[in-house]
């Protein structure tokens, strides 16, 4: 066959792993014995599955071999599902879904850290142009007649041809560079497969020659040895108490490709009337894609260590999609399906479990306060989704959620807060909005300054949507201070006369704002403030409106504010003294406005703002 060119993306990528990635060459070895071990993962379901492969004589295992001298090779053999001249094609010849140019993007110059995003982006099978010049790949795949031989030298491209192999399986040749001749060493390859090897669940075998020496150092014979050389056991399944946190790191890094070692795991065993080991890993730093709706999950699934699926969303709720790890039951069938997953009890008994024990372990984490710290900003979104989602696992989840406060630096916990009140206070209060800065200056908060109330400050804009769904806590309200009602409980007898004395001027103060505004009202929460705008208990708050409109809800009727103006203000006071007229009519559409910008709104007619503003000015300086 002739020689067939690369995808211009694999000729790129191919340059690229061979000019960054020479310092953590050794990676090349890790990935195709992590290939191999995929390939017999698929063939082992299909023995135990599918009729037509029940009979095969299937022995899975990995074997490396190599030879020394001038022209030295490593080759790595498995017993695994083999690939079709089309699967050559399409995985050794192009990259499915922009696996490269995701993998471009990522590339931070990091050796080390780039090294672990060959796996995560499927581009690992090119990491042995690294080390070797020209290489082979021999493969028959199960259920077919016919081998195929894939040469290439990672430049020019590549061919495939007939091979005249029996067994069912790939084999891959390279032929070692002087960068690679190093791997042609029993010691060196042993090594290698023990740092990053080591838990993969088939054995991996190593045959080399045995050198024996006589008594004075001369060499005497050589015996061909085959060893396997990694330990064959699901790490999940070994024993708690032999592992150590190094042997947790060194899994969960090769588990998820991430160069860091996880924050913290869980590691759990049920027996009894339902059977199944979890062991997961909460990372330190969030995936990139972790609030994309093609992310991709982070935990696979086995049955009776046979792997099922690493591509299930159903696995665990989304809302814990950064979670890594393994689950392995021995109570679900092989041939599960998404729809059985969605459906199984066993599978929802799994997954509360499961839900159960990561919050056991992030609540746990939670009790150290600098490592929760950590925690809340990579994936605290995270846990206010599952508060707005779960109903079996709200409370706990509630009491995981953090803010920041008016009363101390840092992050806050609700029961913090409620350690806190005084014994008269009846709610927990918060403020929502998007700038940190601008609420805690906000004129909402005069109010609660003066009487020493602790507020919540919320400025992530999904709090809007979520806090709703926490009406209590610990049977204390909880009340939104950009909500007209929220004062009520707050108010005192004397601020009934003040709104009595500034009826007149509510009545001529709506005659000019019109329908802009649904209702002006006296307010007791303002102190040094002329004005601010609040929303009806019953309508979406300014920056709800605006999240409304920025996923695309149009037709959406217009919402009108509630002007609140403070009876005790100077402005408030000479606005009751004036006459109906151009000047009151600016005056009073400059309060309104001046509110609306303090809440973060838009002015319709900023150009009108700013007249207004400057013929104020002229009269004053």
């Amino acid at each position: 066959m002739a020689k067939q060119t690369f995808q211009t993306e694999v000729s790129q990528l191919l340059q690229l792993i061979i000019h960054s990635l020479y310092s953590q060459k050794e990676i090349f070895l890790r990935e195709l014995i992590s290939n191999s071990s995929d390939a017999l993962d698929k063939l082992k379901y299909l023995t135990l599955t599918q009729d037509e492969f029940k009979s095969m004589d299937f022995e899975p295992r990995i074997d490396i071999e190599f030879e020394e001298g001038e022209n030295p090779t490593l080759t790595i053999k498995d017993s695994g599902i083999g690939m079709s001249k089309k699967d050559f094609k399409d995985n050794l010849g192009t990259i499915a879904r922009s696996g490269t140019k995701n993998f471009l993007s990522k590339m931070s110059g990091d050796a080390k850290k780039d090294s672990n995003l060959i796996g995560q982006f499927g581009v690992g099978f090119y990491s042995c142009f690294m080390v070797a010049d020209k290489v082979d790949v021999i493969s028959k795949k199960a259920g077919n007649k016919q081998a195929h031989k894939w040469t290439s030298d990672g430049k020019s491209g590549y061919e495939i041809v007939p091979d005249k192999t029996e067994e069912t399986g790939t084999t891959i040749v390279l032929h070692l560079n002087d960068e690679g001749k190093e791997f042609a060493s029993r010691w060196k390859i042993e090594s290698t497969v023990k740092k990053y090897s080591d838990h993969i669940d088939f054995p991996i075998f190593l045959s080399y020659e045995d050198t024996e020496y006589d008594d004075e150092g001369k060499e005497k014979a050589k015996t061909p040895k085959t060893e396997q050389i990694n330990d064959a056991t699901a790490f999940w399944k070994r024993p708690k108490n032999e592992l150590k946190k190094k042997d947790y790191n060194e899994f969960y890094k090769t588990l998820s490709y991430d160069s860091e070692a996880p924050l913290d795991w869980v590691h759990s065993t049920a027996e009894g009337m339902l059977e199944f080991t979890v062991l997961f890993f909460i990372p330190k730093k969030a995936p990139a894609d972790i609030y994309r709706a093609d992310y991709q999950p982070g935990v696979k699934l086995y049955v009776n260590r046979v792997f099922i699926t690493d591509d299930e969303k159903e696995l665990l709720p989304t809302w814990l999609r950064f979670v890594k790890g393994i689950i392995d039951s021995s109570d679900l069938p092989l041939n599960v399906s998404r729809e059985i997953l969605q459906q199984n009890r066993v599978m929802s008994k799994i997954k509360s479990n499961s839900v159960k024990k990561v919050l056991d372990k992030i609540k746990t984490i939670s009790k150290n306060k600098d490592k929760y710290e950590g925690f809340y900003n990579e994936f605290g979104r995270l846990l206010k989704e599952g508060v707005y989602q779960e109903f079996e696992h709200k409370e706990a989840l509630t009491e995981l959620l953090r803010f920041k406060s008016t009363k101390e630096e840092g992050f806050v916990s609700l029961q913090d807060y409620l350690d806190r009140m005084s014994s008269d206070q009846e709610s927990i209060y918060y403020i929502t909005g998007t700038n940190e800065s601008a609420l805690r200056e906000s004129p909402l908060l005069e109010m609660y300054k003066e009487k020493d109330i602790e507020v919540l400050i919320l400025d992530d804009e999904i709090d809007e949507i979520i806090m709703p769904s926490i009406p209590t806590f610990k049977e204390k309200s909880l009340k939104s201070v950009n909500r007209s009602g929220a004062a009520d409980e707050l108010n005192k007898d004397s601020d009934k006369d003040k709104k009595e004395e500034l009826k007149p001027l509510i009545k001529k103060v709506k005659s000019v704002l019109g329908d802009k505004v649904k209702d002006v009202k006296s307010s007791s929460r303002l102190s040094d403030s002329p004005s601010c705008i609040v929303a009806d208990e019953n309508d979406p708050t300014a920056q709800m409106q605006e999240i409304m409109r920025a996923t695309g809800q149009v037709g959406m009727p217009e919402i009108k504010p509630i002007l609140e103006i403070n009876p005790g203000h100077k402005i408030i006071k000479k606005l009751s003294e004036m006459r109906k007229g151009k000047a009151f009519d600016d005056g009073v559409l400059l309060i309104y406005e001046q509110a609306l910008l303090q809440e973060g709104v838009k002015l319709d007619n900023p150009a009108g703002f700013v007249k207004r503003l400057n013929k104020l000015m002229e009269k004053s300086l």
